[in-house]
């Protein structure tokens, strides 16, 4: 196939999305085509020379983006287009894979976009995208299903102004410690862990540079254990892995940054029945959320009492050497190269199934 790849991005996410872009890049089969398209942190698409492509698949560095290069952009009912200083001309592809993490990649917005270029691409359509994107609006669906969600309470940027009515409510329901994260972020992009009620005004301020809504949680001392499901109309769960952080939680310096900041374990040493569990709650997840492509679905077990939550799902998952979500594939049987031809199949089965749809009624 002729194979677009997306990354970078107007996003906080942008750098884990050079790496994780590079891993799939050497991961994907040599029979395809490979276009590179970087998007820098201001939003602009850049068309990438052949050496950046080669120059990723000669080493092991996250992918390069070069900002001076011919402009892409998405036309409407006709796809992509290459603007130089050549001239512009059509840039044919079969799917488009977006390996971008968080805001303007997750969330609906570039699916959109994509959908109404008659495009293909890989992963959750716009609804999939938004819903899981907004880990308020995906709790609300699980709860709603009977999945065992962790509890949350909302707060925007009024709330700062009204912080000893939220810190009371938070002591109330929670106690502290607590836990406040971005609604509409990955990879514990702005999450902080309040100890004290003294603290709580400063970790919501730092939250909401990131989104105009977070989440308050209560903070759960707990295993933290993944699971990888694929497919479209049947997806399958494969076996869930446990990740065991050197840091306090996994934030975004144990994901990305420090080495050591976690000990990955695959599959996770768990009792058959929980694993079978997990699996079950992840599909249900899934299907509820109206995903389809791919997801990393993400779970706590309380250590005090072995209780389950459903905490959220990503829907373009890291793909870097470290992440898990194709390592778990990996172990039911998926070899990362298998895993990357059966996303772009599920892609162009998507296009195929919503080019069907009636849109004129004569």
């Amino acid at each position: 196939m002729r194979v677009a790849i997306l990354y970078g991005g107007k996003s906080g996410e942008h750098e884990v999305s050079l790496r994780s872009a590079a891993s799939v890049i050497r991961h994907l089969d040599k029979k395809h085509h490979v276009q590179l398209i970087g998007i820098t942190k201001a939003g602009a698409w850049h068309l990438q020379p052949d050496n950046v492509l080669a120059t990723c698949l000669e080493g092991e560095e996250a992918l390069e983006l070069r900002s001076n290069a011919p402009s892409v952009l998405v036309v409407p009912g006709t796809g992509l287009r290459v603007y130089g200083a050549r001239g512009s001309a059509d840039l044919p592809v079969d799917v488009v894979f977006p390996v971008l993490h968080g805001t303007f990649g997750e969330d609906g917005t570039i699916q959109g976009l994509l959908e109404c270029a008659n495009l293909a691409y890989v992963g959750a359509d716009v609804l999939g995208s938004a819903v899981a994107m907004d880990k308020e609006i995906a709790k609300a669906l699980w709860h709603d299903a009977g999945l065992p969600v962790v509890p949350s309470i909302t707060a925007r940027q009024a709330d700062l102004e009204h912080i000893d009515k939220l810190a009371s409510r938070i002591e109330e329901q929670y106690g502290w410690p607590a836990f406040v994260k971005p609604a509409r972020c990955g990879s514990s992009v702005g999450a902080y862990k309040v100890e004290t009620r003294s603290d709580l005004r400063t970790a919501l301020a730092k939250a909401l540079a990131f989104d105009t809504k977070v989440l308050i949680e209560p903070f759960i001392v707990a295993r933290e254990i993944e699971c990888s499901v694929l497919g479209n109309g049947c997806p399958r769960a494969f076996p869930p892995g446990e990740l065991i952080p050197s840091h306090e939680f996994y934030d975004y310096e144990a994901k990305y940054i420090d080495p050591d900041g976690a000990r990955i374990v695959i599959p996770a040493p768990i009792h058959e029945d929980t694993a079978s569990r997990i699996k079950e709650i992840a599909l249900t997840a899934y299907a509820t959320a109206s995903l389809s492509g791919m997801a990393r679905v993400d779970f706590f077990i309380d250590k005090k009492d072995g209780t389950i939550y459903l905490n959220e799902a990503n829907t373009i998952p890291g793909f870097t050497s470290i992440s898990m979500y194709p390592m778990m594939c990996e172990s039911g049987g998926l070899s990362y190269s298998a895993l990357l031809d059966e996303l772009l199949d599920l892609a162009v089965e998507q296009k195929n199934s919503r080019a069907s749809l009636k849109y004129d009624h004569v």
